[in-house]
């Protein structure tokens, strides 16, 4: 099944971490939605979100993998299904103009929080998997590096989710 991912889980080692089997597609974008760092965490920092705008000039860019069905379980989980994210089936457009579809996660209207910011890994993690991947150097440069992000004051989880 194909997974389009958007947040953290475009770093192949984060996702691999959570779902051995993935395998890179493609990159591509999603239309009409804009990345948005204001998905609540329970630990107390802010996820990524696909949010839907409805403006055809906003949109996503994110990374298309393979999974096997076997793992969507842990995918589930691993993305806090039910817990602050639900999952659609979403169209993408890749840089050559193929479209494709593909699950994704978003953020609960009730999980959307303002004013908070993610900690430095996952906006590390969101950046390399961007680049990993050859997103838009204007994309990035937009919709990522500006986010502001603060230290995790648990120096373990910080070293648990840093890859580098």
């Amino acid at each position: 099944m194909k997974y389009f991912a958007y947040g953290s889980n475009m770093s192949t080692r984060r996702l691999r971490d959570r779902v051995p089997s993935c395998e890179f597609v493609t990159t591509a974008k999603l239309s009409r939605h804009q990345l948005r760092f204001q998905k609540w965490s329970k630990d107390k920092s802010s996820k990524c979100d696909a949010f839907y705008t409805g403006a055809d000039t906003d949109f996503v860019w994110g990374v298309v993998f393979n999974i096997s069905a076997t793992e969507k379980t842990a995918l589930d989980t691993a993305e806090g299904l039910g817990g602050g994210y639900n999952e659609k089936t979403v169209d993408l457009i890749t840089a050559t103009g193929e479209h494709l579809r593909a699950i994704t996660y978003y953020a609960d209207k009730s999980a959307i929080v303002k004013d908070l910011s993610p900690y430095t890994w996952y906006k590390d993690l969101v950046l390399n998997g961007a680049s990993e991947h050859g997103l838009p150097a204007d994309y990035i440069a937009l919709s990522i590096k500006p986010v502001t992000a603060t230290k995790d004051p648990d120096a373990n989880r910080e070293k648990r989710n840093r890859f580098d």
